[in-house]
């Protein structure tokens, strides 16, 4: 066969080579991080500065350097000072499960493309079902992340509450949602992908602890039912991503039983506070909900990206994306919840299901309630730590693992102060020991922190502060 390459690319000896000695750098890089045995959380570099340098790589490069520079030129996810993203350090056994999915690469459009893999997404979303409380009426299905999750249950709540079929015959009439000012951007994109547009966006002002004000929704409701805006849908936040505040979820859902709504809580973040057994209060009232969505990817410790997006009724997750490809799909009397593309946007994704099953078989859903339960408590301690320290304020009291505050000084005006926060969270980027983010909230700049590592302590919580401070101190703002 006069095919070397090829025979070289799918060769299992040299497969089995590459795969034991990067097994041994990702193990010697988890050592290395997760016990901060190197000080930096991010080796940042400038866009330009990077793209050169995989320019050069490429052409100049060592072939035995790729992955560990590839490791090292990253985000250092597994580090305690990584409190920056919502984006989980992965449990290394995921790491195991992505392998298989990227060797064996079942498609899961249709059943006999994705067999092992489609069962378990149904014992796994009938698990999630029941966590929340649903009944067996309910289902569910994974989907790549909590972006496409929440379209497409804005897209079952439109063509289950109205009586036009818009997936069919279009629409001419203004429809709407209803949701936070502080809810994640993805539900206004999903909105406008939809064509609902500005006037189709009602957003709830929130109170001062930033939770959707659930006593203004009967004066917004009418205030858009009186432009002829019909509003289908009302998304709760659970948290918002921003400031780690859950909405009312049982006050929303009060208000969307009366007035025929459908229900939907984004739940990407916090949503498997479900598991929880000291903090499943943040989510009272999701059991009432049509629709809710959970990452796993961010607090079930699994890679990007998998999101499980549950429904109370399963009819309506199967009817979402009703037509026919008679090549892949056949029309079925019974339900076929095993043809996954008849249920999702996506055709093809990946096997990620079997990421939720391996850490529910080895681990047993305790380990969820472990890592939500840490986490949850490590952000109320650093938020105890800012609430008493005197040059430091938070923009609200943490109910989560999300924690924003900002450094103050009495003597700088609100634009000074906004500048000077934002140039310390530049500069610890730049130094890299820390990873943490910003935001901005009522015109007030913040720093945000998201406890994402069960590793990370209150000495690595002081220690931050302390690099703080000594950066301000060299700040000329201040000492002017």
């Amino acid at each position: 066969m006069k095919i070397p390459l090829l025979q070289q690319a799918y060769s299992p000896e040299d497969f089995r080579k590459r795969g034991h000695l990067l097994i041994d750098e990702l193990a010697d890089h988890l050592d290395d991080k997760l016990k901060a045995k190197t000080s930096k959380a991010i080796h940042w570099n400038e866009p330009e500065f990077e793209l050169q340098f995989w320019k050069d790589f490429l052409e100049t490069g060592r072939e035995e350097t790729l992955f560990s520079e590839i490791t090292k030129r990253t985000t250092y996810v597994h580090h305690p000072h990584y409190i920056g993203h919502q984006v989980s350090p992965t449990a290394p056994i995921t790491a195991l499960t992505g392998a298989i999915s990227s060797l064996l690469n079942n498609g899961m459009a249709v059943y006999e493309m994705g067999m092992a893999s489609s069962a378990i997404e149904r014992v796994v979303t009938d698990m999630l079902c029941k966590q929340i409380g649903y009944d067996t009426n309910s289902r569910g299905f994974l989907t790549s992340g909590g972006t496409l999750a929440n379209l497409t249950a804005l897209l079952g709540a439109r063509k289950a509450v109205l009586d036009h079929d818009v997936w069919t015959e279009g629409h001419s009439k203004p429809l709407g949602i209803m949701v936070s000012s502080e809810a994640h951007y993805c539900v206004e994109r999903a909105a406008k992908i939809m064509g609902l547009g500005e006037q189709g966006i009602i957003k709830i002002p929130v109170t001062n602890g930033y939770a959707m004000d659930v006593s203004q929704l009967k004066a917004r409701f009418d205030e858009a039912a009186s432009k002829g805006v019909e509003i289908f849908a009302i998304i709760g936040s659970a948290p918002s991503t921003a400031t780690g505040v859950y909405d009312d979820l049982k006050g929303i859902g009060q208000f969307a039983k009366a007035h025929n709504l459908w229900f939907h809580v984004d739940g990407a973040h916090g949503g498997a506070a479900i598991f929880s057994q000291k903090y499943s209060h943040t989510v009272a009232g999701m059991d009432q909900a049509d629709s809710v969505v959970i990452d796993g990817h961010k607090m079930m410790m699994m890679p990007t990206i998998t999101t499980a997006l549950l429904m109370k009724n399963g009819t309506n997750a199967s009817a979402t994306f009703s037509q026919k490809a008679d090549y892949l799909l056949t029309q079925e009397d019974h339900e076929d919840w095993y043809n996954s593309g008849k249920r999702t946007f996506e055709c093809t994704k990946n096997m990620m299901s079997i990421h939720w099953y391996t850490l529910l078989k080895v681990y047993g859903v305790e380990i969820f309630d472990e890592f939500v339960t840490h986490l949850y408590d490590m952000g109320y301690l650093f938020g105890e730590i800012i609430a008493n320290h005197p040059d430091f304020e938070l923009a609200v009291t943490p109910v989560s693992n999300i924690v924003c505050f900002r450094y103050k000084n009495d003597a700088l005006d609100l634009a000074s102060l906004n500048k000077l926060n934002a140039a310390l969270r530049r500069a610890l980027l730049e130094e890299g020991e820390y990873y943490i983010v910003q935001t901005k909230l009522q015109g007030i700049h913040y720093l945000r922190v998201t406890v994402m590592n069960p590793f990370t302590t209150e000495v690595h919580f002081q220690r931050l502060l302390d690099k703080v401070i000594e950066w301000v101190l060299g700040y000329p703002t201040v000492q002017a």
